[in-house]
């Protein structure tokens, strides 16, 4: 089966679902698309093909546009992936596509990196605050010279104005974040080369 065929038979079963979902007989569609039940029901059964005018007309009665009959079947839009940066040691789901309210970003990150044996040369700055919750593990923020242990169903908040970064400490941890447009961009970019998606 090709991707044309792959479309086109989701199409159709997206006309059913949708007559059938708003209790329409093949009669009370016909009526309000001006073509005839057996047309439809040849559409619908994949025994007639659908001219542009015809779809046109079938999206309008179904109260939506052609664009979402025929949207992609690529599970993209619903399945989060997740990133992994293991230079970093850390993998990330974006858990918003878009910034919400206020340009805030949300991300279940897990860190695996240990903190680093010596100071602060590492950390980064930027303007704005973080916000985050351990799902799992213990974090270590390091926030300029201190190194503040969160534990599993602790938060952390704090300005990142003071250099900063997140490490595991003994073992794996999940946190879940939200970030401001510049956290985003500092922690939450895309790792420099694709890498298999950590499975655990």
């Amino acid at each position: 089966m090709t991707q044309d065929d792959d479309v086109d038979s989701l199409v159709r079963t997206r006309i059913r679902g949708l007559r059938v979902a708003l209790g329409w007989s093949l009669d009370d569609l016909a009526a309000r698309c001006y073509l005839s039940p057996s047309t439809l029901s040849r559409i619908e059964t994949g025994h007639r093909r659908i001219g542009l005018d015809q779809l046109s007309a079938i999206a309008r009665a179904l109260g939506a546009t052609i664009d979402q009959l025929v949207e992609s079947v690529d599970d993209g839009d619903v399945v989060i992936r997740p990133q992994r940066d293991a230079a970093r040691g850390m993998t990330t789901w974006m858990l918003s596509r878009e910034a919400g309210p206020h340009g805030v970003t949300v991300a279940k990150m897990r860190i695996t990196a240990p903190p680093p044996r010596t100071g602060a040369e590492a950390l980064r700055a930027h303007p704005g605050r973080d916000w985050f919750t351990v799902l799992s593990g213990t974090v270590v923020l390091l926030l300029g010279e201190r190194r503040i242990r969160v534990e599993t169903g602790q938060a952390a908040e704090f300005s990142t104005m003071i250099p900063h970064d997140f490490a595991a400490y003994d073992g794996p941890a999940e946190i879940l974040g939200i970030f401001d447009h510049e956290g985003r961009r500092t922690h939450l970019h895309p790792p420099p080369v694709s890498a298999p998606p950590d499975e655990s």
